[in-house]
């Protein structure tokens, strides 16, 4: 299984160069069976990563591109009244027949409408007129936000944001890799020489495999001291959840999986635990009054509460 996740990393960095930290770090999302939320200035490559990996794994792909006139039913389907069979017929919405959405620009539509997404990417199914529709198996949410240009946005309501697994940046490349982007985006598809390295059944068997992996007591116990210790800490005004604690785990186990391990260590839990708790806690005014951010805080915290000696 770990040489299909080198060949996924090494498609994706053909069209998303220079990143395979942030790309390494979406890919455990997508075996942990989490959602992602990018979240950037514009222009960095957002869009790319999320094409880029419906394609590399096979997925059935749609996306949606979000404004200020985009309804809930646009997303979760709706229900017309069809003459000929004298009943109500169900028309489905964007998240029906598709594994991995890009729901694109998400913070430029209503608060409505982004809540239209919060059955679908906790429970895997939408419920239109009290009856039930069950969406495939995966279903990943890759949603997009910028951090420039406020005017007609809406921020995302925290119960929507814990239901991201991680929030990460893409970040701008460096020279070299700047050099690399503007070579290869003289063809005019620069997916064209993207290579499907798994089928869908290959992802699930894999996401299924990732969460069965050893963690021991005494990983589970650093990661419940440290989602305690966000809940203490006096610069946190809102902690890590129970949610936000299991999400901790999945990701770890990922972080293993895909550095070739069948078992978590501490520096697994350490390495992602920015990326799923940064938009999952409330700095408190102290901390806001001090210029601090919550991967500051974050960070603090890593360093006071002990890593486990053995992983």
């Amino acid at each position: 299984m770990y040489k299909e996740v080198s060949d996924i990393i090494s498609e994706i960095e053909k069209v998303v160069i220079g990143k395979e930290d942030v790309i390494k770090k979406v890919l455990m999302s997508i075996l942990a069976r989490g959602h992602i939320l990018l979240d950037d200035v514009p222009g960095v490559g957002k869009t790319t990563m999320a094409v880029a990996f419906g394609r590399v794994l096979g997925l059935d792909y749609n996306r949606i591109q979000f404004t200020p006139d985009v309804l809930p039913s646009d997303i979760v389907g709706f229900s017309i009244y069809n003459k000929e069979k004298a009943s109500f017929v169900y028309m489905p919405g964007t998240v029906n027949d598709t594994n991995l959405l890009l729901a694109d620009e998400i913070n430029r539509t209503s608060s409505r409408t982004q809540a239209a997404l919060l059955e679908a990417m906790e429970e895997k199914q939408v419920t239109v007129d009290g009856k039930v529709h069950p969406l495939q198996d995966p279903f990943i949410v890759i949603a997009t936000q910028n951090q420039v240009g406020t005017a007609g946005t809406q921020m995302l309501p925290h119960a929507q944001l814990d239901r991201f697994l991680v929030k990460l940046a893409i970040g701008y490349p460096d020279v070299a890799s700047q050099m690399d982007i503007i070579k290869e985006r003289q063809v005019i598809d620069s997916y064209a020489g993207l290579s499907n390295v798994i089928t869908r059944d290959g992802l699930v068997k894999m996401q299924n495999y990732c969460l069965s992996m050893t963690m021991k007591d005494e990983i589970v116990s650093y990661i419940a001291e440290l989602a305690i210790a966000s809940r203490e800490d006096p610069l946190i005004e809102l902690g890590v959840s129970p949610r936000g604690a299991i999400a901790i785990s999945h990701m770890a186990k990922a972080c293993a999986f895909v550095d070739g391990r069948d078992y978590v260590t501490a520096e697994d839990v350490r390495n992602i635990f920015i990326d799923v708790c940064s938009h999952r806690i409330l700095l408190s005014q102290k901390a806001r009054m001090e210029g601090k951010d919550p991967s500051d805080v974050l960070t603090g915290l890593l360093e006071k509460v002990s890593m486990p000696f053995s992983g």
